[in-house]
This record gives C-alpha cells, sequence and structure tokens, in this order.
C-alpha cells in the first residue's frame, strides 16, 4: 500500500517580500524628517511608506548642500506627483511652523509625521567623555533628539485631528537603557524621547492619535559615524544578536509601515524593537 505523502511542515508559509501590500497606506500622506541620504532610517522608512502606497512630504536641514543631497536621495524612491520638500531647522520653532503651516496649505490629510532627527556634539560621543559633558552639549542634545518630537506633536495635532487621527513615530536607539560606550550623551536624549513619546500617546489618544518609538539597531549611517563605538556595535552584533546579523533598513522601513497603518490601530505608547534581537540577549 502507497503512503501518502509527508505534508511538510512550512507549506503554508510564504515570505512577507512575496505578498504585494501596495495598499496598506493608500490614500495616507504625511511629513518625513530627517531624509540625509539614502543611507538614513528615514530613507527606508519612507521607502517602506512609499512602496505601500503612502505619499510623503519630506524636510531637510537649510543650506543649499543639505538641500540638493536630500533631493537626490528623495527623487530615488519614486512616489506619485511632484516631491515636496521644504527647509526646516527643528531646533527652531518658527521653522517648524512655517513647515507645518506649508504642508497644511497643499495637502488635504496629515495621516502620519515620521521623526527620524537627532544631534549630539561629535566631541562628547567618544569613550569616557560622558562625564566631561558641558550643559550646552547636554541641553542641545536632549532639545533636537527629544524635545522637537513633542514641538512637532504639537503642531500636528490639529491637521492629524481633522484627518480623523494619525501615527506619529519616533526613531530612539537601546542605548537609551543600558550603557553604550560611545553613546553617551545620545542614550540620555533617546531615552528623554522615548518618555516623550509615552506622554504625547497619553495626551494625543483622545484623538486617535498614536506615538510610538522604534527601537533599531546599529546603521551604518551619516549619523552614527559620530558615535565613538559604532564600529565595534556593527562588529559584535552578529555574534550576539539572535538572528546572527545586522539590521537592515528595510527590517526599520517594514516596521514603520505597520505602525503607521491601520493595522496597528490599537499600538500607542510603544516602543518596538527592530535589532535582530539584540535587547534580548543577557550577555
Amino acid at each position: 500500500m502507497r503512503r501518502p505523502a509527508k505534508q511538510a511542515i512550512h507549506s503554508t508559509t510564504i515570505s512577507a517580500k512575496l505578498i504585494p501590500m501596495t495598499a496598506l497606506l493608500q490614500g495616507k500622506t504625511g511629513l518625513v524628517f530627517g531624509v540625509a541620504n539614502d543611507r538614513s532610517y528615514a530613507w527606508h522608512i519612507a521607502q517602506s511608506l512609499i512602496a505601500n502606497g503612502a505619499n510623503c512630504a519630506f524636510q531637510c536641514i537649510p543650506g543649499e548642500k543639505n538641500e540638493r543631497r536630500t533631493r537626490l536621495a528623495c527623487e530615488k524612491l519614486g512616489g506619485s506627483g511632484d516631491l515636496w520638500l521644504n527647509p526646516c531647522d527643528a531646533s527652531k520653532d518658527e521653522d517648524l511652523d512655517s513647515i507645518f503651516d506649508a504642508y497644511t496649505k497643499s495637502h488635504e490629510r496629515l495621516d502620519f509625521v515620521i521623526h527620524s532627527i537627532a544631534f549630539a556634539d561629535r566631541e562628547w560621543l567618544a569613550f569616557g567623555k560622558f562625564t566631561e559633558t558641558p550643559r550646552e552639549a547636554y541641553l542641545s542634545a536632549i532639545d533636537i533628539s527629544a524635545y522637537t518630537l513633542a514641538a512637532m506633536a504639537h503642531r500636528a495635532t490639529e491637521p492629524m485631528k481633522a484627518s480623523g487621527g494619525g501615527s506619529i513615530l519616533g526613531m530612539s536607539y537601546y542605548g537609551s537603557e543600558k550603557i553604550v560606550p560611545g553613546y553617551n550623551v545620545m542614550g540620555v536624549a533617546k531615552a528623554a524621547l522615548e518618555c516623550t513619546a509615552r506622554y504625547l500617546a497619553g495626551d494625543l489618544g483622545q484623538y486617535n492619535i498614536r506615538v510610538n518609538t522604534i527601537s533599531g539597531g546599529p546603521l551604518k549611517t551619516l549619523a552614527s559615524s559620530a558615535v565613538g563605538g559604532i564600529g565595534t556595535m556593527l562588529d559584535k552584533t552578529p555574534e550576539r544578536a539572535p538572528l546572527r546579523r545586522n539590521v537592515e533598513g528595510g527590517d526599520v522601513g517594514g516596521a514603520a509601515a505597520f505602525l503607521v497603518s491601520d493595522l496597528a490601530s490599537g499600538i500607542t505608547a510603544e516602543n518596538i524593537y527592530v535589532d535582530c534581537g539584540v535587547n534580548a540577549v543577557g550577555v
């Protein structure tokens, strides 16, 4: 008698990369802060948002060189319609007022804001330098890396209310919780960012506005090059991470698309780890 064929254990499993999801964010429009080039987390997030049907408007740091670099990166993303790109120094209230005013005048909806900006004076991002961090450098890091999330949320509230709600998403890192040599004052700023997101979620939930952060693993970017220990992080992660590799920009981009989408309608005030599992490893 012929035996029945043995069924494959994972016969119904399909790679998420093979499933077309272009309608996931169809009709959603938002503002992305932090695209410096095509290696930045903001770029990978925007790539995923656009691939899933969203329309993205962009911010760049003021200055001809910065604008040109951001424009070139954003043009690689494609998307529908003309590229919307406005300069904004997020440390200046008048610049934030200007970009949100310009956005609302040219767009009917505001469904999401991506906050992927941070700054700390690289002089203090070195091994053993945290204790020497001067007041100005400390406060500057918190202002640009954390307070700006609250400042953007304040300006996004009314247009998001008019859209029926929205999603605000910030980018963090595990150095907010544990000592990461060389991360120093940036770790303090990221801790402030995560806490700011939770309190914003508490205030804005009544308007169906969700606020979350993604704790991404180390990625070789223009910003991360200022951190003294970035090379060691990238070398050690494949040895320690459960997934045995470094995180890729697309990993974070996919998580961001999910958090912005209606599939995450019940998720707010959370910090989502996308670091190949490093945060779960004890030693």
